[in-house]
Order: structure tokens, then C-alpha cells, then sequence
């Protein structure tokens, strides 16, 4: 039989092996968090479970609470939608401006994607400096954000350069034989084309700005974001409620995830119908 296991060489067992170790060991620690997150109320932070509850869940928005993880929710959220938004605008220009090649744009392009190889720790750093010399003060949504855009931009360059290096100029073109202006050609033709892709940078700009530590540090100012609040619960709350912070921003991430993915599958399937419609178009009116 053909699909029998005989066939198989031993690379094969080996490849498998080493891929379910390498998944346990990424969804292993995950796993734990969340379910020592629904410790009971005497429940340590190790196993085993001392009952199975929600009230560390419930101890995140109580009085009890230690550290601001709503306030510092909410500024990592509004971070991270106004990084996504800046990051789509700002990549779509440029990948449409790369377009055509102009003097300098080898360079342009180098030194726009060269913080990804800078660490993090440094460029918060450095722009820590810059503002204190200038005599300026650092907050989230000032030199947090530039921190943060600096690791941004460079993905959502380098997915928009693959978009755009795949996109069929030949439409472009149809639009433009039609009558279109330079705005409807973009908005009507070029954009819709590039959604798919737009929503990718977009997820990534959330995504990264959600999660960033390393940028943020030395450039939020006093005020924390999500990620540096839990860093500075690491060293003062012994008690499962850091799990349920994991668990909860995990969620987040998640929600993002699967939204920006059904936005783009629902595209997809708009286009596959209204392809469908067009050569069912096309049939009927050959057929007469």
C-alpha cells in the first residue's frame, strides 16, 4: 500500500520529533500561564491547583489591584492603533513611491529598514537623549511612539515592497484608458488591490506596538504601557494574578489576529464571486 509508514526514511520521524518538541516548547509555557491563571483564591503560583476560580481574573480591576493595568492597558491599545495607523499610511507612500526608481532610493531603502538590525534597548536610548538634551520631556505617546514606529515602519516597508513587487500594473492602465483621474485610479483600483496587504501591515504594527518592551523602556516617560507594567509586577506580586494579566493580553492579541484574518479571507472571497459573476457575464453575453 502506498501510503503505508514502510516507505518512510528515518528523516522523516526525526523531522517530526524535533517539530513537536519545538511546539511544546512554544505553546508549553503559554499553556501553563493560562491555566494557573484560574488558580483558586488560595492558590499559589506553581502547581498544583488550589481550586479553579476567576478571582485573579477579578483581582486585575478591584481595589486590591497592584500596579495600573487599566490605565496602562488602555495606553498600550491606543499606542498600538495610532503605530498601526501611522505605520499603513506611511508604508503604502513610500511602497508607492518605490514604485519608480529614483536617485538615492538604494540608500532611501537601507536606512529606512536599518533600525531592524539596531538593538531595541539602544535606539529608546538614544532617543531618550536626543529629548533630554533638547530639553524636552519623554511620554508614551511622544518618543513612545517614534521608538516604537522605528521597529514598525521597516516590516510594513518590507511587506508592502512585496505586495506592490506582485501587483499587475496592467489594471492600472485599463482604469486609465477608461477615463479614470489619478484619484480614482488609486482609490478605486490600486487600493482595493493592496487591502489584503494593507491589513497585514496593519496587524503587524498593532501586533509589534502591543508587545514592544525593549523601545519603550527608557522612552514612556511615567507613565507605563501594558508590557512595562508587567515587567514591573514581575518584582512585587507573588500571586497568579501576573498569569491572568498574560492570559488576558494574550486574548488581545489574539482577537487582532483572527479579525485582521477574517477581514482578509472575506476580501478574498468578494473577489473570487465577482470573478465568478464576470465570467458568468462574459458566458452569457458570447452565448448570445
Amino acid at each position: 500500500m502506498h501510503g503505508s509508514d514502510e516507505g518512510r526514511p528515518w528523516t522523516f520521524y526525526a523531522f517530526a520529533a524535533f517539530f513537536g518538541l519545538f511546539v511544546l516548547f512554544l505553546y508549553g509555557p503559554m499553556i501553563v500561564i493560562y491555566i494557573l491563571s484560574f488558580q483558586g483564591p488560595n492558590g499559589g503560583m506553581t502547581f498544583p491547583l488550589n481550586g479553579v476560580s476567576l478571582h485573579w481574573f477579578g483581582a486585575l480591576v478591584s481595589q486590591t489591584r497592584v500596579g495600573d493595568i487599566a490605565g496602562s492597558f488602555q495606553r498600550s491599545i491606543g499606542l498600538a492603533a495610532l503605530v498601526a495607523v501611522i505605520t499603513v499610511v506611511l508604508s503604502v507612500l513610500a511602497g508607492l513611491g518605490f514604485r519608480r526608481r529614483f536617485r538615492g532610493s538604494a540608500f532611501a531603502f537601507y536606512l529606512a529598514i536599518a533600525s531592524l538590525i539596531m538593538p531595541g534597548l539602544f535606539v529608546g536610548l538614544g532617543i531618550a537623549l536626543a529629548f533630554r538634551l533638547l530639553g524636552l520631556q519623554t511620554g508614551w505617546y511622544t518618543t513612545g511612539l517614534g521608538a516604537q514606529l522605528t521597529w514598525t515602519l521597516p516590516f510594513g516597508l518590507l511587506i508592502m515592497f512585496a505586495v506592490l513587487g506582485r501587483f499587475n500594473r496592467s489594471y492600472e492602465e485599463a482604469a486609465t484608458d477608461l477615463g479614470a483621474t489619478n484619484w480614482q485610479r488609486f482609490s478605486e483600483v490600486t487600493l482595493p488591490m493592496l487591502l489584503p496587504g494593507i491589513i497585514g501591515v496593519a496587524l503587524f504594527g498593532f501586533t509589534l506596538s502591543y508587545d514592544e518592551l525593549a523601545r519603550t523602556a527608557l522612552t514612556a516617560g511615567a507613565q507605563n504601557t501594558l508590557p512595562l507594567e508587567i515587567w514591573a509586577m514581575t518584582t512585587t506580586i507573588t500571586s497568579p494574578t501576573l498569569y491572568a494579566v498574560g492570559a488576558v493580553t494574550t486574548i488581545v492579541s489574539f482577537i487582532v489576529i483572527i479579525a485582521a484574518l477574517t477581514s482578509i479571507a472575506a476580501i478574498q472571497r468578494r473577489r473570487a464571486r465577482g470573478k465568478l459573476r464576470a465570467t458568468a457575464a462574459q458566458a452569457e453575453q458570447s452565448h448570445d
